[in-house]
């Protein structure tokens, strides 16, 4: 009887020793897992803010270094300063001068051709008679007109207006590159606006208008009077811009110093 109750005690303390064993193990498990997930939740949370860090650091560089974020910062020396900002109003005033001294050399290249159109019409109706057609009022005329179109042609208005207008496309599309260069030189960036979209047409009125002098040169009417509208139109759109460059000159006197 009592090596049977020895057994029987025997076997339920195995049984409670595997029982603890398997506790244990799975307590262990538990532990193991949740330090698992403990973990990898500190370094994704690690990793958010790193990234969180680094974007802002980025920013205070940006901030506190503006020469690596812009082209402005003082790197460019005097380009930055106001005589180069007042270089554009200053060309471009002169060449708004340079255009109305072009439209009134070309109307009077214009008047030298139109001028002898009036003197053939005129000479259709002449009469046969020379003395009679010399009395006549068309006859007069014709002398009026012929000692005109003499006057226009020692001008020499066909070669002063070529010569302006490749002044004006060759210095204004210059100014017109300098101008934007020189707005990012100072301040990083460029501001679009009436202004800048006004110069920029004007830049491609002046091309087109150029592109026409070949046609224009055969004897190409429509060329001329195109030719002629894009200058009207251009002139137009140039005198609107005016108060908004006048603006910007402003702002680089409270903007810049000298030089």
């Amino acid at each position: 009887t009592m090596t049977t109750t020895t057994s029987t005690t025997t076997v339920a303390m195995r049984a409670a020793a595997t029982r603890r064993a398997h506790v244990r193990a799975a307590a262990g498990k538990t532990t193991t897992t949740v330090a698992t997930s403990i973990k990898n939740v500190a370094v994704e949370t690690f990793d958010e803010h790193k990234a969180t860090v680094s974007a802002l650091a980025l920013v205070a560089a940006s901030v506190a270094m503006p020469e690596m974020a812009h082209a402005s910062g003082g790197e460019f020396g005097l380009f930055e300063g106001r005589t180069a900002a007042l270089l554009h109003p200053a060309g471009m005033g002169a060449l708004y001068a340079t255009t109305l001294y072009a439209g009134y050399l070309g109307l009077q290249w214009r008047r030298v051709r139109t001028v002898g159109d009036e003197i053939a019409e005129l000479k259709a109706t002449l009469p046969a008679d020379e003395v009679a057609a010399a009395a006549s009022e068309a006859g007069k005329k014709i002398a009026e007109l012929t000692a005109t179109r003499k006057e226009l042609v020692a001008g020499k208005f066909k070669d002063k207006h070529a010569n302006m207008g490749s002044l004006l496309l060759a210095m204004g599309v210059a100014l017109s590159v300098e101008g934007g260069m020189n707005t990012y030189l100072r301040v990083g960036k460029l501001f679009p606006g009436p202004h800048l979209y006004a110069g920029l047409t004007i830049t491609v009125l002046w091309a087109m208008a150029a592109a026409l002098v070949p046609m224009m040169e055969k004897g190409n009417d429509k060329a001329r009077s195109i030719h002629i509208a894009l200058n009207c139109f251009n002139l137009a759109l140039f005198t609107w811009q005016i108060p908004t460059g006048l603006e910007i000159v402003g702002k680089v006197f409270q903007f810049t110093s000298w030089p």
